[in-house]
């Protein structure tokens, strides 16, 4: 594990910016960007279209570890290159943010309120390749859709034996049980969560590190005990779908939670700015997470 990034993630003032869009999310987001499915002609141009995205939010100024300490990637962001570069070392070695690849196939349908991941093939192969790029850790997403105690249970038990396996490759997992914003039982899911998430983290072994990402929760301060838990460097906040404002809100109230927001980080980005347009609504974007995650 490399030392100053492990630090950096555990003590760093800042938030990760996820821009793991996979295929299925991949459409939604460049619509939000001004880039219609018109305009592209099948995968391989949609995903082109999808890394010049990224590629254009990474290399700009403002995306740097004064604000952002890590980034979350998918895996053809991975294996791609900016200017020439592997974008993990363009993050770590240009811009000092921690790279992190997200490492999840889906989800499979809902059942006891729930949705788990599916099967992930060829994950310690995958592991290996995200070591041999510089990748730092993974991130894998669950969702809970209502206070269901066995759906949750299921959640976190596939969870943590994922990260168990990422553990074992010199990674550090984002273990990322997503309650959904619009569940009628937010409250007592979340409730329900923590619990189960104490019982599993503390049987990890001591050299079992791990990060969570989890929604916001309804009370503020829930998770205070997970960030402090010693198997635990971080606890870090989606966005959910709630707008930049709202998040940013939220999350204020949280002292014991950075953000790790997606479509709020991309809020208000379109194709057809100039770079210094572009620029100005990214670094607003940017100081308004990075605010509330220090706050």
């Amino acid at each position: 594990m490399n030392a100053a990034q492990r630090a950096q993630m555990e003590t760093g003032k800042g938030f990760i910016a996820a821009l793991d869009q996979s295929g299925g999310s991949t459409p939604k987001a460049l619509s939000l960007y001004g880039v219609d499915p018109s305009d592209y002609n099948g995968d391989e141009e949609m995903f082109a279209a999808m890394h010049a995205m990224r590629s254009r939010i990474i290399k700009a100024d403002c995306f740097s570890s004064e604000k952002v300490i890590g980034a979350i990637l998918f895996e053809r962001t991975m294996d791609g290159e900016i200017d020439g570069k592997p974008v993990a070392d363009v993050l770590w070695e240009d811009n000092g943010v921690v790279p992190f690849l997200k490492i999840d196939k889906g989800l499979e349908d809902e059942a006891d309120g729930v949705q788990v991941m599916k099967p992930m093939p060829g994950l310690e192969d995958l592991l290996k390749r995200a070591v041999a790029k510089g990748i730092f850790g993974t991130k894998e997403r669950s969702v809970i859709h209502e206070a269901n105690e066995a759906g949750i249970e299921a959640v976190v038990a596939q969870q943590v034996e994922v990260a168990k396996t990422v553990c074992a490759a010199g990674l550090v997992p984002i273990v990322e049980p997503e309650v959904n914003i619009h569940s009628k039982t937010k409250a007592e899911a979340e409730a329900m969560l923590a619990a189960s998430l104490k019982q599993h983290i503390d049987g990890l072994g001591a050299d079992e590190l791990i990060m969570l990402k989890l929604t916001i929760p309804e009370q503020p301060g829930l998770y205070d005990a997970l960030a402090d838990h010693p198997n635990v460097l971080r606890v870090v906040a989606l966005s959910g779908g709630y707008s930049t404002d709202e998040a940013s809100a939220r999350l204020a109230q949280n002292a014991k939670m950075i953000a790790s927001f997606s479509r709020a980080l991309t809020e208000g980005l379109n194709v057809k700015m100039s770079d210094a347009e572009f620029e100005a609504a990214l670094k607003a974007n940017i100081d308004k997470i990075y605010a509330a995650s220090v706050a």
